[in-house]
This record gives structure tokens, C-alpha cells and sequence, in this order.
């Protein structure tokens, strides 16, 4: 096999390409200070403090500069240095982020620091940065890639840092892997649920609430759609459904662990001169409701259920559309159950899971997310419950992988990522296990034996959030949703004005059958009417004209298939049923 030819890991292969597009940045803008340039998923990207703001005419020309930095097949040399002199380094080339960086590697004891150098074939060193690599032989190496965006970030993620501009590329092995994912980020971008909720009348957002959804009502129509598959399957597996407020006082935080371990990311108000904060989860919430009374052995498992409204603080630089926002509902519920119940109680949730995915036709693999770095609970109890969860998951035959200090606070979790027709993935669903709550609530029951004893609680959320498990349908679906699940199942297009009274009378009949329909009144063209409806993606157009009002009947223009057949208003609802 030819050097050329030789397979690199492809994080070491896109973090490779993140220092050719910050030698390139240096080359069209020598001022430039470079912060960041990691690789990530499919690609890479790097920060930079620039001498003014880049507009995407600029990728082109940085990509140009780039190939011919390939092109020149430069060596990467690792050098390491000492903490001193990799501080004069930095300075001398007047890379004040890298100056900090050094500093904070400083303070952490680090006593060496390591930096890349690009070589070309003379030996001259055409680009240096600070980095702990691992890269490739040399940037002939890095394959097939392309700049895809500009977005602003702030230094080290903290917004009271200034705004750095970033850039997006993606990196492959080839050109025709990397044409596959272009044809990806197309599709993606054809289907992003941003401009769908707004072509489509779903939702929207408005600076007076920055990261809080505005649900109209085709989006309510959808997310209620939701809730009735959610609310169904939980009276099938015996769940009582609760409601807890919206704002708790301070001290149950503290109580939880949540201000300790959750309080950067929480809202706070005051009430009669008493602290309050607003909940970014439910779980506190739950454990009052259960210790309301005192419950036996017999009273177990307990399930309990929540549609609960929470609030999260996220920074401005990483809100998403629906997909990370500062309030939304996660579909909670909280298994209070006896230790030997908790095998059990574990397996019905994955089995209830697999239910409410079921509809939408969704793949899915899942992963154990293990103690995290801030955590309460005994090593003992995070060794149980990890183990626990991973004697559950190889039982159920479902694919998983193993996600380090990933877990909640207070215990393990498995985490459900699904996969939409695309073929991306989304982690939408977790299973918690708990032994450290139910201790810090003092929460109990009276056992067989007479005794008190603690329950073990499991935490789960299905969909997630009902906010981002719609922004994933949005796309997965492209916004054309099947009729069981569509805001609007059919809209009336009559031909003309004058066929408006039968129109008006099939628009009734369907509305108090239950169909969620609606009516186009304009005097457009039917032609115009029929390319509205289908930009609106409603699945069935029902169309009016003189045979229709002649027959009593209407003629029924399929979305899909784009075929029409004529039915009776009554044949049409048995339809929609069936």
C-alpha cells in the first residue's frame, strides 16, 4: 500500500484539516488570533478572533489556500516544550488565546506543553500551533473536505467572553464519501424543522422570549397528537398521571442536589422576601407527591407520570430551534418500586418505549451513560446501578455502547438514540436509575416485615422533550406527516364561490366527526388552491365542484400518490380510522 494510501483515524484526519484551515486563516488574514480547532462529528472546525467578519464568499477562498496547502504534502512535527517557553512562543507570535490556554495548563501542574509544526519539503516551517494531536503524516493526507459554515462562539463557551467567529468544514476519506454527505447536509437542510415550523405554521420565535417556543395552533394540533399516544400507553402500563408546580422554594433544591450540582443552569425568583427557583426538572416534584401518605409494600411499584413544563438556562450561542431551548415539556414519570422489583420495572419501561416508537417507524440503539464527574450517591450504589442497567440491556438483545461520565447526577442512565430516514441520529429517550433521591427525601414504605424500607426510583422520559421529539418529526418527515399524526388531516378547496354552501356543510359534518379540517375560502384559481395544499403538505385535498354538490359527495386528491377518487363524507371519516 502507498504512503497516499495509507487508513488514518478519522479524528486525527479531521483534526489534521482544522490546522490546514487555521494556516490558511493566518495566510488571507496574518492579524488573526487563533483560539480552538477540534475534530467532531464528520468533520471539524476552528475559532478565530478576525480583523472583520466573514461572509460565506469568503469559504471559497479559503479553501483555495487550503488545497494548495495539501497540495504541498506539509509534515506534521511534534515538539514539546516547557511551560516557559511555550508561553514566549505564543507571545512572540501574539496568539493571546493560546497565551491563556498555556496559563490555565499552568495552573493545572501541567509541566510541558506540545505544539505542531508544518514542514515543507525544504524542511521550513510554514505553520505552528499548540496541540496535544494526534495527527497525520503530513496535510497531503487529509482527504476529501469542504467549508460548510460561519457561526459566531464565544471564547470558552462563557458569553461574558468575547465572540469569536467559527468555522464549520466536514472531512472524509474520499471524495465520494464526503459527495454522500454533501447530499446529506442538502436533504438536511431541505427538511431543517426551523423553516418547516414556519412555512408550515407550527411555531415560531420572537426576541421577547429568546429560547421559548411559540406553540400556534397547527403546532398544538401536533403536539397533542403526541400526548394521546403518550397518555395511552401509560394507562396501558398502569401509570397515574400528576401534575407538581412550575416554581419550588430554594430549600428543596439544595435538598435534591440540584444546587450543587445543576444551579448555573436553573432561573430563581423571589416570593414573600423567600427564595424560589423555577424547576429544570420534575423529579423533587414527584418525591413530594409520594410522601404525602404513608405507602406499603402493596402500594408498589408506584408509577407516576408528568407532562411537566420545565425551565433550563441555556446560553444564547447554543439555542436551536426546538431542538435546545430555555423551556419545554419532558414527558416524566418517576417508579418509586422494592429492589426486587426493579428488574422488572426496568423491562417493562424499554418494552413500553419500543411501543411509543413503534408509529413513527423509528431504529434505534441505545447507551449506558456511567457516573459523571459531579455526582452524589456512593461508589458502591453507582457500581450497583451501572450494573444493574447493563444486565438489562444485554438481556433485551438491543444494540449499546458504553458512554463515560455521561449519567445524571444522581445514577446511571441508558440513553435511546433513534435514527430518522436519513440516517441521523437523535438521543431522545432515558431510563434513570436512583438509589441517592429516595435517601435525601427520606422517602419510604412499610415492608412486608413490618418495617420501614427505602424505595429504589426510576427515572424516564420517552420522548425526551415534547418540544425536540417534534423538531426531529418535523424533519424526519419533512414536514409531510402521516394523517394519524398531521395538524391539519384535510383541507376543503371548493372550485368556486358558488359551490361554498355544500362546502361549508362537508366542512361541519368533518369537524364534528373529529377530523381536524380546514377550509381554503380565498378565490384563487382550484389549481392555485391544490399547489397551496400541497405546499402546506395537508394529506388529503377534498375538491368541490358541480358534480360534487350534484352527488353529495367529494372528490378526494391524495397528497402522496397525488391520485383522486371520489367518496362520501361518512367513507372519507371511516378513512382517516382505518
Amino acid at each position: 500500500m502507498s504512503k497516499n494510501k495509507k487508513t488514518f483515524d478519522l479524528g486525527a484526519r479531521r483534526h489534521s484539516c482544522a490546522h490546514v484551515l487555521a494556516q490558511a486563516v493566518l495566510e488571507m488574514f496574518p492579524e488573526a488570533k487563533l483560539a480552538i480547532g477540534p475534530s467532531i462529528e464528520h468533520g471539524f472546525y476552528y475559532d478565530f478572533d478576525l480583523p472583520r467578519t466573514l461572509i460565506p464568499e469568503d469559504l471559497p477562498l479559503i479553501e483555495k489556500k487550503m488545497k494548495h496547502i495539501v497540495k504541498q504534502a506539509q509534515k506534521f512535527e511534534k515538539r514539546d516544550v516547557s511551560i516557559a517557553d511555550a508561553k514566549k512562543i505564543a507571545q512572540k507570535a501574539g496568539q493571546d488565546y493560546k497565551v491563556e490556554m498555556i496559563s490555565d495548563l499552568a495552573e493545572k501542574g501541567e509541566k510541558e506543553v506540545s505544539f505542531y509544526e508544518n514542514l515543507d519539503v525544504k524542511g521550513d516551517i510554514k505553520f505552528v500551533d499548540m496541540c496535544i494531536g494526534p495527527h497525520i503524516d503530513h496535510t497531503g493526507q487529509v482527504g476529501a473536505f469542504k467549508l460548510t459554515t460561519i457561526a459566531g462562539a464565544y471564547w470558552k463557551g462563557d458569553e461574558k467572553n468575547k465572540m469569536l467567529q467559527r468555522i464549520y468544514g466536514v472531512c472524509f476519506e474520499n471524495q465520494k464519501e464526503l459527495d454522500e454527505h454533501l447530499k446529506l447536509l442538502d436533504e438536511a437542510k431541505k427538511r431543517d424543522h426551523r423553516r418547516l415550523g414556519k412555512d408550515l405554521d407550527l411555531f415560531s420565535f420572537h426576541e421577547e422570549g429568546p429560547g421559548f417556543p411559540f406553540w400556534h395552533a397547527k403546532g398544538v394540533a401536533l403536539l397533542d397528537q403526541l400526548k394521546k399516544h403518550w397518555y395511552k400507553l401509560h394507562r396501558q402500563y398502569g401509570y397515574e398521571i400528576i401534575s407538581t408546580p412550575i416554581i419550588l422554594n430554594e430549600d428543596l433544591w439544595h435538598r435534591s442536589g440540584h444546587w450543587d450540582n445543576y444551579k448555573e443552569n436553573m432561573y430563581f425568583t423571589d416570593i414573600d422576601e423567600t427564595a424560589f427557583a423555577v424547576k429544570p426538572m420534575n423529579c423533587p416534584g414527584g418525591m413530594l407527591v409520594y410522601k404525602t401518605r404513608r405507602r406499603s409494600y402493596r402500594d408498589l411499584p408506584m408509577r407516576s407520570g408528568e407532562l411537566g413544563l420545565v425551565h433550563r438556562h441555556e446560553k444564547s450561542g447554543v439555542l436551536h430551534g426546538l431542538f435546545r431551548v430555555r423551556s419545554f415539556t419532558q414527558d416524566d414519570a418517576h417508579i418509586f418500586c422494592r429492589e426486587d422489583q426493579v428488574k422488572e420495572e426496568l423491562k417493562k419501561v424499554m418494552e413500553l418505549t419500543e411501543k411509543l416508537y413503534e408509529p413513527f417507524g423509528f431504529k434505534y440503539h441505545v447507551e449506558l451513560s456511567t457516573r459523571p464527574e459531579k455526582a452524589i450517591g456512593s461508589d458502591e450504589v453507582w457500581e450497583t446501578s451501572e450494573a444493574i442497567l447493563k444486565e438489562i440491556i444485554e438481556e433485551s438483545g438491543l444494540e449499546y455502547q458504553v458512554n463515560e461520565g455521561d449519567g445524571a447526577f444522581y445514577g446511571p442512565k441508558i440513553d435511546y438514540h433513534i435514527k430518522d430516514c436519513i440516517g441521523r441520529t437523535w438521543q431522545c429517550g432515558t431510563i434513570q436509575l436512583d438509589f441517592s433521591m429516595p435517601e435525601r427525601f427520606d422517602l419510604e414504605y412499610t415492608g412486608e416485615d413490618g418495617n420501614s424500607h427505602r424505595p429504589i426510583m426510576i427515572h424516564r422520559a420517552l420522548y425526551g422533550s415534547l418540544e425536540r421529539f417534534a423538531g426531529v418529526l418535523i424533519e424526519h418527515y419533512g414536514g409531510a406527516f402521516p394523517v394519524w399524526l398531521a395538524p391539519v388531516q384535510a383541507r376543503i378547496l371548493p372550485v368556486s364561490e358558488k359551490f361554498m354552501d355544500y362546502a361549508e356543510s362537508v366542512y361541519r359534518e368533518l369537524y364534528d366527526a373529529g377530523v381536524r379540517v380546514e377550509m381554503d375560502r380565498s378565490d384563487e384559481s382550484l389549481g392555485k388552491k391544490i399547489r397551496n395544499a400541497e405546499l402546506a403538505k395537508v394529506p388529503y385535498m377534498l375538491v368541490i365542484g358541480e358534480k360534487e354538490v350534484t352527488s353529495k359527495k367529494i372528490a378526494v386528491r391524495d397528497y402522496e400518490t397525488k391520485g383522486q377518487e371520489e367518496n362520501s363524507v361518512a367513507g372519507f371519516v371511516k378513512l382517516l380510522d382505518s
